[in-house]
């Protein structure tokens, strides 16, 4: 079976939302062996909505939209769906009644215009949405599958769990798809890429390569006929790739850079806290951010100026010596910040950019009674991206370190 995502929504091609739910879709869709080879934005315009749903129609067996099933005029799903099928659109009153009674208990009122969501035509059987307001869709006619889901995104996830999803394993017996992304560091793409070379030369399983802000990921498709002899497909690829990058390799699938830390951490019972000056308060968020970092996390210092620093307890003649930024102020940063919080690990970020050259350094300092190692990378890029680089190279340094200790215990 091939399917088409398209999500609806002129939000979406102004760059005002960034469609996650196309993400979801096709992540949920080889699960199922569904072939996915096209996503096609469309926004509140229903003749381009048609024309987009009838190029959908000659290449796609399943069409999947998002959005425009809202009460409002440009909400339109529902409409371009039903002109690509030919039916008329009426009022289901059983469905109206069920929605009134839901906006007079959450509301006290029922905008008349939200009858457009108990609109529906003769193919379709209506999907259950329990979280808001617009049912979905599903009709099938001519070989074909339309669903309509709501944008959303906690809508659409419940409505395809629950409802959609289910129905849609009934209806394939084809090949299963899977995949497993590996991730890496400190290599470029085009080296990871010249690495495994002969991998991606191969049919099946296939093998892609992706630049990450935290690195270069390879990304195993494996096809069969059945779940089992897919993922052996995979963990004998998987392992081929281990052998040769294996010393570059920090994650798989959704592992993140602060998950993989925090289990480092939690490996040997030690704490965490940062100190930070140029990535202004970005690295302690990125590690906060991780479900259960407060197990390790202690907290993070942020000092945007030299009197900060002082006043956290750095020692001002460090900075008169060796300059304001430098691995020596850092590497004191760290000992300041695992002096404040009292945790065993301190960690410090501090540097400068130069967004006008588009260039910059990051100093990195870690400390604890078993180390204490400083680093400086280089930077390249606007503002935005070099304060993301320094977070990621304190991570990865970070990481490294961790790991070097684990090893020797």
């Amino acid at each position: 079976m091939k399917a088409e995502i398209i999500p609806v929504g002129t939000e979406i091609l102004l760059g005002n939302i960034i469609d996650t739910n196309s993400c979801f879709l096709a992540n949920q869709l080889p699960l199922l062996g569904i072939d996915l080879y096209f996503i096609s934005t469309a926004g509140d315009n229903q003749k381009r909505l048609v024309d987009t749903l009838k190029r959908a129609w000659k290449r796609a067996d399943l069409i999947i939209t998002t959005g425009g099933l809202g009460p409002t005029q440009d909400d339109i799903s529902r409409e371009a769906i039903s002109q690509l099928v030919n039916e008329e659109p009426k009022v289901d009153e059983k469905l109206w009644q069920e929605l009134q009674d839901l906006l007079r208990r959450y509301l006290g009122e029922i905008p008349q215009s939200n009858i457009r969501q108990a609109t529906t035509i003769p193919s379709a059987k209506i999907i259950p949405n329990r979280m808001g307001t617009a049912p979905g869709w599903w009709l099938e006619k001519e070989d074909h599958i339309v669903i309509a889901l709501p944008g959303p995104s906690d809508e659409m996830k419940m409505m395809w769990l629950e409802s959609v999803l289910p129905k849609l394993k009934q209806r394939v017996t084809g090949e299963v798809i899977l995949s497993r992304v590996i991730k890496t560091f400190r290599l470029a793409e085009a080296k990871v890429d010249e690495l495994v070379a002969h991998l991606s030369k191969l049919p099946n399983p296939t093998l892609a390569t992706y630049i990450n802000p935290d690195g270069v990921y390879l990304r195993i498709t494996a096809k069969a006929k059945e779940k089992a002899e897919a993922q052996r497909l995979i963990a004998q690829s998987e392992g081929q790739i281990r052998n040769i990058l294996s010393p570059h390799i920090w994650g798989v699938d959704d592992d993140t850079l602060d998950s993989v830390i925090g289990e480092l951490l939690r490996s040997r019972d030690w704490s965490l806290a940062t100190m930070e000056s140029c990535t202004e308060g970005l690295l302690s968020s990125t590690i906060a951010s991780n479900q259960g970092s407060h197990t390790y996390f202690k907290g993070g210092l942020l000092a945007c100026c030299d009197e900060a620093k002082v006043a956290y307890g750095l020692d001002a003649s460090i900075m008169e010596r060796y300059g304001k930024e430098s691995t020596q102020v850092d590497s004191a940063m760290a000992q300041t910040a695992r002096r404040n919080l009292k945790t065993d690990v301190g960690m410090a970020v501090g540097g400068n950019l130069n967004p006008e050259e588009n260039s910059g350094v990051a100093f990195i300092g870690l400390s604890s009674d078993e180390f204490e190692k400083t680093f400086t990378h280089m930077l390249r890029g606007n503002r935005s991206r070099m304060k993301q680089r320094a977070v990621y190279a304190a991570l990865f340094d970070l990481r490294k370190i961790l790991v070097e200790e684990v090893q020797c215990t």
